[in-house]
C-alpha cells in the first residue's frame, strides 16, 4: 500500500538524500579520524622529543646511582600540559608491580619499553612514551607523559563543529534533493498532463520536444509516432464509416433499380442486354470501390503487416515513371536529378517498396491526369537526414476553400467532374507516407497547378547509433 502511495519523485528525493547523507558522513568521518590520528602522532612526537631530552640530561650528570624501584619524578615548567617525567632503574627481577601501582600505569607498558627499547601508551587522558638507556652498565627507563589538550579540547570543538556542519548539510541536501527531483520530474509531469489532454476528439495534439534531454525526446518521438498511427487509424475508420454507405449505396441503388425495372415488365433481348450491361458496369464500379476501401484500410498505419527493407528512391522513381508511361503513353513526365547527392546512400529509405511505388505512382498519375497530360516535373533530392520527392504539375489545381478536405476518402474537388477517379489516391498516398515516418505536403492554386512534396527519413538516420 505504501509503495502505491509514494511517487517516484518522492523516492528519488529520498534516495538523493540518503546518498548525500552517506557522502557527508563518510567525509566527515574521514576528516575527524584523520585529525585525531594526526594529533595522536604529533603529541607522541612531542613526548618523544621530551623523553630524549630527559635521557640526555640524565646521561650528562656526573653521578647517576638510582637504586632499583626508585622513581625520579620530575615536574617541568609546563612545557607540555600537566607534564610529568619519570626516570628509574630497571628492576633486576623485572617486577614492575610497585612502579605500576605508584604511577597507575599497567606493567605491560614497562615490559614493552624494555623489550622494544621504546613504547607508548595512553589512558584517553594522559599520553606516555618511554625509552631505555644505559648508564655505567645499568639499564634505566625514562618516561615523559602529559595531558593531550588537542584531543580533549580541540577535537571536542572539531566534533561539535562537524556535527553542526552535518546537520546543516543534511538540511541543505534535503532542499537540494527536493529541487533536483522536482526539476528532473517536471518534464515528465508536463508530458503526463499533455497526454491526459489527448483523446479521440483531439488526436492532432502532439508532445513538444524537451531541450537538452535526449532520452526524454526519444520517448516523446516514440509517443508522437504512436499518436500518428492512432490518428491515421481513427481518421481512416471515420472516413470509411462516413463515406462507405454513400459510395457503396449509389452503385447498389443503380443495380437494384435496373434489376427491378427489368423484372417489372417484359423486355426485348436487346433491352435485357442493355440492362445487364448497366448492371455489370455498376457492379464493376462497386468492385473497384470495395478494393480501394480495402487498400486504404490496410494502409491505416499498420506497420506490423508490411515488410520493411532498404529502398533506393531514385530506382523506385524510374520504375514508377516507366510503369506510368506503359499504362498511358500520353503521360509526360520529366525527372529532374540536378539535386541528387554525391553519396547514393543518402537516397536509401527504410520502407515497403510496393507501398512506396503505389503512393508515388498515385501522386504522379494525378499530376498527369489533372493537367491534361501536360509535362509533370518530378524532382529528387536529399539531405544528410531526409529524401525529398517533389511533384509539380500545371493543371486545374484545387480550389482554396476545398483544401481542408483533400485527405477525405472519396472526396473530389468541384472542378474534377470531367476527370475519372474515386478520390482515393491522395489519402492513400498520405497514409503510406506517414507509415514510413514521412510527411506529405500539398500546395495548390486553382487553374495554376499543384505541387506535392514527399519527405522520407533516409535509412541511416533511422538506424540507432552504432548500427
Amino acid at each position: 500500500m505504501f509503495n502505491k502511495v509514494v511517487t517516484n519523485q518522492t523516492k528519488t528525493m529520498v534516495l538523493l538524500m540518503l546518498v548525500f547523507t552517506a557522502i557527508i558522513l563518510l567525509f566527515s568521518g574521514l576528516v575527524y579520524f584523520s585529525i585525531v590520528n594526526f594529533s595522536h602522532q604529533r603529541f607522541y612526537e612531542l613526548l618523544k622529543i621530551r623523553t630524549t631530552t630527559i635521557v640526555q640530561i640524565e646521561k650528562s650528570k656526573d653521578h647517576l646511582d638510582l637504586p632499583e624501584n626508585y622513581i625520579l619524578n620530575g615536574l617541568n615548567d609546563e612545557e607540555l600540559p600537566m607534564e610529568r617525567d619519570y626516570v628509574f632503574a630497571v628492576p633486576a627481577d623485572s617486577n614492575y608491580r610497585k612502579i605500576s601501582q605508584e604511577l597507575h600505569i599497567p606493567d605491560y607498558f614497562f615490559k614493552s619499553i624494555v623489550r622494544k627499547g621504546e613504547a607508548n601508551y595512553n589512558d584517553k587522558e594522559f599520553y606516555y612514551i618511554g625509552q631505555t638507556f644505559k648508564y655505567d652498565d645499568k639499564d634505566y627507563i625514562a618516561i615523559a607523559s602529559a595531558k593531550n589538550h588537542y584531543v580533549i579540547y580541540y577535537l571536542g570543538f572539531l566534533k561539535r563543529t562537524l556535527i553542526t556542519c552535518i546537520v546543516l548539510s543534511l538540511f541543505f541536501s534535503m532542499i537540494f534533493s527536493f529541487y533536483l527531483s522536482k526539476t528532473l520530474f517536471k518534464p515528465i509531469l508536463k508530458i503526463t498532463g499533455k497526454v491526459k489532454e489527448i483523446s479521440s476528439e483531439n488526436l492532432h495534439l502532439r508532445l513538444e520536444p524537451q531541450p537538452d534531454n535526449k532520452e526524454l525526446n526519444e520517448l516523446i518521438e516514440t509517443f508522437n509516432g504512436m499518436l500518428n498511427r492512432i490518428e491515421t487509424s481513427f481518421e481512416t475508420q471515420n472516413h470509411l464509416i462516413g463515406n462507405v454507405s454513400h459510395e457503396l449505396r449509389t452503385p447498389l441503388t443503380s443495380i437494384m433499380g435496373e434489376a427491378d425495372v427489368a423484372l417489372s415488365i417484359g423486355r426485348t433481348a436487346d433491352e435485357y442486354k442493355e440492362t445487364l450491361e448497366i448492371i455489370l458496369d455498376e457492379a464493376e464500379k462497386l468492385d473497384k470501390k470495395i478494393k480501394a476501401l480495402l487498400m486504404i484500410a490496410q494502409t491505416g498505419f499498420d506497420g506490423k503487416i508490411q515488410k520493411m527493407d532498404k529502398v533506393r528512391i531514385d530506382q523506385l522513381l524510374w520504375d514508377v515513371i516507366e510503369t506510368l508511361r506503359k499504362i498511358d503513353s500520353r503521360n509526360n513526365i520529366y525527372l529532374d536529378i540536378s539535386m541528387l547527392p554525391d553519396n547514393p546512400k543518402k537516397l536509401k529509405v527504410q520502407g515497403n517498396e510496393q507501398l512506396l511505388h503505389l503512393a508515388v505512382a498515385n501522386i504522379i498519375n494525378n499530376g498527369c491526369k489533372y493537367s491534361n497530360f501536360q509535362q509533370v516535373k518530378v524532382s529528387l533530392g536529399a539531405t544528410d537526414t531526409d529524401v525529398y520527392i517533389i511533384v509539380k504539375d500545371f493543371g486545374i489545381g484545387i480550389p482554396e476553400e476545398e483544401m481542408n478536405k483533400i485527405y477525405d476518402p472519396f472526396f473530389r474537388a468541384s472542378n474534377t467532374k470531367n476527370y475519372e477517379g474515386y478520390g482515393i489516391g491522395l489519402p492513400l498516398a498520405r497514409n503510406i507516407v506517414r507509415m514510413h515516418n514521412g510527411e506529405l505536403i500539398v500546395s495548390s492554386h486553382e487553374n495554376e497547378g499543384t505541387t506535392v512534396q514527399m519527405r522520407f527519413p533516409n535509412f541511416y538516420s533511422t538506424r540507432p547509433e552504432g548500427v
